[in-house]
């Protein structure tokens, strides 16, 4: 019980961080020549408050804001289970971990079988499938939209085929019907990453659904830059009860119990049960059904987390808004670039403003110019993953990955396209510098 003398305390202190904060973190109005940064932490008080909160209950690790951002996020995307661990890539490794858990079955990934992908992204969307020694098969993708080629799925499939894992790019979302569909059609998982898309929508067998929440698993990433943040931070999150249990077990170093930490007995079977070949009675708390990790994030993470929820939606309408808006200045110069376009049923929640390159224009001079005005750029990621010192020996060696078709717009993404941001904490004045300086670029 905390006595009245500490609460007193703590809402002084509290009331002396709001403050702080007001004084202190205060936004700088912009102006010419300031840099535009292509992403950055939009917050207020209510981050700090929550953050010096937790800090004060000197927890640590996950404890009561966890639950309180796990379940608030759960109804947020209208999910049943939410987990939330240290980064988007532990998301990701967590993600396809649990597909290959011997609690699957026949339906588990094994050593050999191979998933369909896109060589077009974030290098943590693959490295999962590599380092377990899946085979990733690559499929090329579409412009202007910049995600997969559902033409060449089929292509791909072959007898080794468990699954597919692919990224809404930039918060546009992928083809999910016809994805989803190729995937029940022939037994397959589908992991959607959902780390550059938290609150994009996409309408699905006549209604408006959460990207990330179609699929067996999605995925979120809180780093700073993306659409909500906890600092490090990410999620994983299901509909499949024994999905979620495979991925709790292994982000909680792979126990078979589920007592949260600081908790004792929650099954009442401690010490009462056989495990493998363990002594009769062996203590549940310390068994081991998988080969996990510790992957968990701290409440002092999950309390920023909490405060960033109740903004989300008003983040992700500054991001459509932004985009759009970058979107119609930007018309005038459709000779020389290619303008991104949604997917059609969709409402993205924009991460960033993708442009390509027309033949004829030099995407180096162009993002050179760019940058000197001060507007920070970013390429595609890895534009082709394959062609990475990383995949050296295997390319060498010709054996560890499968690629369909000659992926030529995945190479003129990696020669041609770059893109700039659209956060919720630029204004309309950014925006129109922004805007003005591309079209600069380009004569």
């Amino acid at each position: 019980m905390i006595d009245n003398d500490e609460k007193r305390a703590r809402k002084e202190i509290l009331k002396l961080v709001e403050d702080y904060c007001g004084k202190y973190h205060k936004k700088e109005p912009f102006s010419e020549g300031k840099r535009v940064p292509y992403a950055s932490r939009v917050y207020d008080k209510d981050e700090m408050v929550n953050l010096v909160d937790s800090a004060l209950d000197f927890w640590l690790t996950a404890g009561r804001y966890t639950d309180e951002f796990e379940k608030r996020l759960s109804d947020y995307l209208n999910v049943r289970h939410c987990n939330f661990v240290n980064s988007g890539s532990s998301a990701n490794l967590l993600a396809f971990m649990a597909l290959t858990s011997p609690l699957l079955g026949e339906r588990a990934v094994r050593p050999g079988d191979e998933v369909i992908t896109v060589a077009c992204g974030f290098p943590t969307t693959v490295t999962p499938i590599i380092q377990y020694g899946a085979v990733p098969v690559f499929v090329d993708v579409k412009i202007p939209q910049y995600n997969v080629d559902v033409g060449q799925l089929e292509k791909a499939l072959s007898e080794k085929t468990k699954a597919v894992m692919l990224a809404h790019t930039l918060g546009n979302p992928f083809d999910i019907e016809r994805v989803k569909d190729f995937c029940d059609r022939n037994g397959l998982w589908l992991i959607e990453d959902n780390c550059d898309a938290l609150g994009s929508k996409y309408m699905y067998r006549g209604k408006m659904h959460f990207t990330g929440t179609v699929g067996d698993i999605g995925t979120s990433s809180f780093y700073p830059p993306h659409h909500m943040t906890t600092g490090e931070g990410g999620a994983v999150y299901t509909n499949d009860d024994k999905l979620n249990k495979i991925v709790r077990s292994l982000r909680d170093w792979g126990r078979d119990c589920s007592c949260a930490s600081g908790q004792d007995n929650l099954c009442g079977h401690r010490f009462d049960r056989q495990y493998g070949e363990l002594p009769f009675g062996y203590d549940h708390k310390y068994v081991y059904s998988h080969f996990g990790y510790n992957l968990k994030a701290t409440d002092m993470q999950a309390s920023i987390g909490c405060a960033q929820l109740e903004k989300l939606p008003g983040f992700v309408e500054r991001r459509r808004s932004n985009f759009a808006r970058l979107r119609r200045i930007l018309e005038d110069a459709t000779d020389k670039i290619v303008l991104p376009e949604p997917l059609e049923g969709s409402e993205p929640s924009w991460f960033g403003f993708l442009i390509t390159c027309r033949e004829g224009v030099d995407r180096k001079k162009v993002v050179s110019y760019i940058e000197k005005k001060g507007i920070q750029t970013r390429m595609l990621f890895a534009g082709n993953l394959i062609k990475h010192p990383c995949f050296d020996e295997m390319r060498e060696s010709g054996k560890g990955y499968r690629v369909i078709g000659d992926l030529k717009n995945t190479d003129e993404i990696m020669n041609s396209t770059f893109w700039v941001g659209v956060y919720p904490g630029m204004t309309d004045e950014v925006i129109d510098h922004m805007g003005k300086t591309i079209l600069e670029a380009m004569r």
